[in-house]
This record gives C-alpha cells, structure tokens and sequence, in this order.
C-alpha cells in the first residue's frame, strides 16, 4: 500500500454530493483534488468552501483523482460511472446503483473487468444501530423495518422503493443471507405515475419473512428495525443511532428463564464519513469494499422485484 494519500473527487455536489466532500476532507490517506457538477457556479461554490478545484468536466476530474465519489441523479449513475470506470479509477456510487438492473450489471462486471473497487452507497450499513447491534445478531427468523418521512422533492425522480426502502432491503439481504423465496408488496403514489408508499413482505427459502414500510408522505421522520432470533429480540431506531436487545437468559439450576435488557450503543460517528474511510481503506489496501457492487444490484433487483409484485411499474417517477 502506497504511503501518499490516495487522489479523490466527487461528481455532483448538490446537497449530498457536497456532504462527500466536506468529508473527504479529512478522512484518513485521502486527498481530496476537486469537485465537478454540471452546474458550474455549485462547483465553483463548494470548491471555495472546501478549498478544493471545481473541475470543468468529469473528464478532467478523472486525469487528477484515482477515486471518485458519483452523487448525480440516479438516471445519471450509469453514464458517469461508465466513464470513470473505463478510466480505471475506483467508484463509490449513491444508492440506487443504477436507474435499472441492466445497467447495474454492466457497471459491476465493468468494474470486475478493470480490477478496481465498485462500492455502493448503502449507508445505514454504518448506522450507530447498526454497529451496537451487529455482535448480537444470529440467524433471524423474522424482520420488521418502518422508513417514514415528510415530503420533499429531492429523491422523487425514483419510487419510493428505490430512494426509501432500498435501504432496508440491502440490511435485510446483508442479514439474511438466502435466496428470496416470493414477494408480495403493494403501492400507492400522489400521481398515478408516483410510489410515495409502499409495503412489502419477503419470504426467504428457510422460512425467514421480512416486512418493510416506506413512505415520504409520513408527518415526521421515522427509521424502525427490529429482528427476531431464537436468543431474543434486537429493536433498533436508527434515527437515534441506538437500541436494545431483549435476551432470552436460560433458566439454571431450576430457576426459571428471564429476558435481560441489554442497551445497545456503539461510538459515535457520522454514518457517511465512515462509508467514505472505508471506500478509501479499500482502494488503498485491495480488500474487499463493505458494500460491493455486487451488494448494491442485489437491493436494486430485489426493489424491482417488490415494485412488480405490488403492480407499481415504471418505477422512476416524472416528478
């Protein structure tokens, strides 16, 4: 692994984009070289409140940085992506991956061709919750997941399922483990052409079902996940970045089986931030991403899946 730090940059800086760079900025063995958007005037922006250069074109961009962060529109992923892979430079895209399960597929077997890191963006994977939780986790037998919040316009040039719910499809595909077994979900949008809601209920071959909710037609911002196993139940509120797990305690010596409450907290640490050390720990040391590519079309097919189940195709919306 090379000393020097590792070049990167961010492609698209609008309220996302530009929380990948601020970050950047100091994460460990990463230099962050520039920004580009196709709005100029917000990379020019951003670059002087970072300190950074804003990058007239991605192509540009690509000559100085040897990883990128891609935060465009969704509809975008592909295109870009493509570009800074066939360059050879190391990507972590936003979630969803790509604006379809095609594209998602070209992007991963581009990346596996070219030998570089392809990470998808599924941060609640760092979620404080998450991390308490992760040492007690053991073989699931059932999942509940709520994601709720406000209107707002950012993120609706996708169904819900893929800018809400996809995130608890990934946690639940990371848990589990197993091939899905049948899907059945339904939706409801503010247009006949929207998903602003949606339900599903995946069953797994072992039996496992998970039953998710998203919705940003919701009074306030909610993020429930709770997981049922033999050893007792984790409830986590991954909006607090905490939880509990109810453990079921033997009985011994003749005294009856007790449930003891165990507080689950874990150091804290911006969830993105971490996203971002460990796209760079990856590209500098050649392991394995935390969220592959390969992770990030699984939840991209499985959200199709759940949008045809529930008869919600077109998925992307015209907002």
């Amino acid at each position: 692994m090379s000393s020097a730090p590792l070049p990167v940059g961010v492609i698209g800086v609008g309220s996302l984009g530009f929380h990948h760079a601020r970050l950047y900025t100091g994460v460990p063995g990463a230099r962050l070289v520039g920004v580009c958007d196709e709005r100029r005037d917000r990379a020019e922006q951003v670059a002087a409140e970072l300190g950074t250069r804003a990058f007239s074109s991605v192509e540009r961009l690509l000559d100085e940085a040897e990883a990128v962060s891609v935060a465009v529109p969704t509809r975008d992923h592909h295109g870009i992506a493509m570009v800074a892979l066939g360059r050879g430079r190391h990507v972590l895209i936003e979630k969803p991956i790509a604006a379809t399960v095609p594209e998602a597929e070209s992007l991963v077997l581009a990346a596996e061709r070219a030998g570089v890191v392809l990470q998808s963006g599924h941060v609640e994977r760092f979620n404080r919750a998450l991390r308490a939780a992760a040492p007690y986790v053991a073989s699931p037998l059932s999942i509940a997941s709520e994601r709720l919040a406000p209107f707002q316009r950012r993120g609706t040039d996708v169904a819900v399922v893929l800018d809400l719910m996809i995130h608890d499809l990934d946690l639940v595909l990371m848990l589990v483990r197993e091939p899905v077994a049948d899907v059945r979900a339904s939706c409801v949008g503010l247009q006949p052409s929207r998903v602003d809601v949606a339900t599903a209920r995946i069953a797994f071959a072992s039996g496992v079902v998970a039953t998710l909710t998203a919705s940003r037609l919701a009074p306030s911002r909610v993020r429930r996940f709770r997981i049922v196993q033999a050893t007792g139940t984790l409830a986590l509120d991954l909006v607090a970045g905490r939880g509990e797990f109810r453990r079921v305690r033997p009985g011994v010596a003749g005294a009856p089986a007790a449930v003891e409450r165990i507080v689950l907290e874990a150091t804290e640490a911006e969830p993105l931030g971490l996203e971002l050390e460990s796209f760079v720990r990856a590209v500098r040391t050649g392991g394995a991403p935390a969220v592959s590519g390969r992770d990030g079309l699984a939840a991209l097919d499985l959200a199709f899946r759940v949008l045809d189940a529930a008869g919600c195709t077109p998925a992307l919306a015209t907002a």
